[in-house]
């Protein structure tokens, strides 16, 4: 069973959220603000967070922020539509995925799932060391964790997994859609707008300046590709 914290203003879907999830057997916590979902976070210690974008007094882009301060937490983002600069923006400030209002009990509890297996350590590659070494980072496909300068890297787990699918293969360039299927597990349908956002907070965490690709390479007109520096 795992701990769901749903921060959602409007009762009519809380209620709906909340009775679905508990259909399928998680357990969830509902917080109506954004103070009261991080307080909650705090209490309950959740797996995952479902967290509307738009509501009243903090924000849902300014808590998803402050859990990105000090926790790596899955968060789902929910819109009220599927405008492409909310997304981009929510994505960017730290959210693993979203879902677009009206939400769908099943896409959402597959979303979860989805979220909840992505510490899972077979992300790591068949016939590779648990422990390697590129330049100044540090991976630890055992323990999975990441070090940069011996200090460990603070990653959410769809940049974790990001960082060891693209590591795994150095020189090897993998698609948007390789990466959403191995990443996200999306189907064909997915949306790219996901890695591009976590690419970009993966290379900021791994400390390269704007404009630097640090060990994540863009290909253009292909995608991303790892190459140590």
């Amino acid at each position: 069973m795992s701990r769901v914290l749903l921060v959602e203003d409007d009762p009519a879907v809380s209620q709906g959220v909340l009775l679905a999830l508990r259909h399928t057997g998680h357990e969830v916590f509902a917080a109506a603000t954004g103070e009261d979902g991080l307080d909650l976070l705090h209490r309950v210690r959740p797996d995952v967070v479902v967290l509307d974008l738009m509501l009243p007094g903090l924000g849902g882009l300014d808590v998803c922020r402050r859990i990105r301060e000090r926790d790596q937490v899955p968060i789902i983002m929910v819109t009220a539509r599927g405008d492409d600069v909310d997304i981009v923006v929510g994505l960017e400030a730290g959210a693993d995925d979203y879902v677009v209002k009206p939400v769908r009990a099943r896409v959402l509890e597959a979303r979860i799932r989805a979220l909840l297996r992505r510490f899972d350590t077979r992300a790591a590659a068949p016939g590779r060391p648990p422990l390697e070494t590129h330049g100044a980072l540090t991976i630890d496909r055992a323990a999975l964790v990441v070090s940069r300068h011996g200090r460990p890297v603070p990653l959410a787990p769809s940049e974790l997994r990001l960082l060891l699918t693209l590591s795994a293969s150095p020189g090897q360039v993998l698609s948007r859609q390789q990466l959403l299927e191995a990443v996200w597990e999306h189907s064909y349908h997915g949306d790219i707008r996901l890695v591009d956002a976590c690419v970009k907070r993966v290379r900021r965490k791994l400390g390269a300046p704007g404009g630097d690709p640090g060990c994540i390479h863009t290909v253009r007109g292909f995608g991303y590709r790892f190459q140590a520096s």
